[in-house]
């Protein structure tokens, strides 16, 4: 996912579990700056003492991509989190959609964050790596065969606008000139060789044999891997990201019930409400925070589904073992 997902998504489905706004910017903060934090830095002390930050991000071309030490700190437990499925080491370590080992972290980290004084920040990062299970899945955060994809196999939705299409190859252009290659040959030819690049650059490693399709929220495509026995086919992000929105605003939701001190209201039920920005919301171009004179008001969407949450409890300060929604994607093969 990018920045229109965790900063902007993570910052209105906050909103709209009922989060202040100034609490809803710093969770939306944290969770962007997983990917911005592409750098170590150390703080030097008067007493000769020293902090050491931990990056956890890196740029697609930074050598450190092939490192296998700084691939198991950077990309397994902030952009990867292992599934946890298979009888081999490689195949633990593939990222699932809402595994069972994410739903465990959101519940230990939710509970961490109540109390701690970074609490706000400790929910934003959470909301990343949660958040990129539903796009990551079927990937891992370690250079892997398991990664590898057939590059022709690659193709977007035929109904895909003209707009958006262009849009995605000229990105794809700019991947050629920034790590060497030239552009200008036919669309299917142009994608196998921004899958080829982003396989040998890292090798094998995230998603990168598929650039950035799978962090598009409203791309439908589909691909193939190279190793036949895993499943591959249809991808719809649209419907993976509405789950993965619903599943962050149950997290939320869960919080401020158990620390109502950031909350300004009740909130929306997503899956019976109509979830609209409030006044505080910012427009498309305006960061939540930043003057909002002349901004417009997107058209509110709609979640038809009811589904219960895992973290709501029955009364503030307080968490019950309520069952986790069961989520059907449609078109998933």
């Amino acid at each position: 996912m990018q920045i229109d997902m965790h900063y902007y998504g993570t910052y209105a489905m906050a909103r709209a579990a009922g989060m202040r706004p100034a609490s809803a910017q710093i969770v939306a903060t944290a969770a962007q700056f997983v990917d911005d934090n592409a750098h170590k830095e150390s703080v030097e002390l008067k007493d000769g003492g020293r902090i050491d930050s931990q990056a956890t991000a890196h740029h697609s071309a930074d050598v450190k991509n092939i490192d296998p030490e700084d691939q198991r700190r950077v990309w397994v437990p902030f952009h990867f989190l292992p599934g946890n499925q298979g009888a081999s080491y490689t195949e633990r370590l593939v990222c699932g959609m809402d595994s069972p080992i994410a739903r465990q972290m959101v519940t230990d980290n939710v509970a961490m964050a109540v109390d701690s004084p970074f609490g706000l920040e400790l929910l934003g990062i959470t909301a990343h790596v949660y958040a990129d299970t539903f796009a990551h899945y079927g990937f891992s955060g370690i250079s892997s065969r398991k990664n590898r994809v057939i590059n022709h196999s690659i193709t977007l939705d035929p109904g895909l606008g003209a707009g958006i299409r262009q849009y995605i190859e000229g990105k794809a252009d700019a991947f050629f000139k920034r790590e060497g290659e030239q552009g200008g040959l036919f669309a299917n030819v142009k994608r196998w060789f921004v899958s080829s690049m982003g396989e040998n650059l890292s090798g094998g490693l995230g998603h990168g044999a598929v650039a950035t399709y799978p962090d598009r929220p409203y791309l439908r495509w589909s691909f193939t891997y190279e190793d036949p026995e895993r499943p591959s086919g249809q991808r719809n992000n649209d419907e993976t990201y509405l789950v993965g929105c619903r599943q962050l605003h149950a997290m939320f939701r869960g919080f401020l019930d158990a620390a109502p001190a950031h909350a300004d209201n009740d909130g929306v039920d997503f899956g019976r409400s109509r979830i609209a920005p409030s006044a505080s919301c910012g427009s498309r171009r305006t960061r939540p925070g930043a003057s909002q004179r002349g901004s417009r008001r997107p058209s509110p969407a709609t979640c038809s589904t009811a589904t219960a949450n895992p973290y709501r409890s029955t009364s503030p300060g307080t968490r019950t073992g309520v069952s986790w929604p069961t989520c059907t994607i449609r078109a998933m093969r």
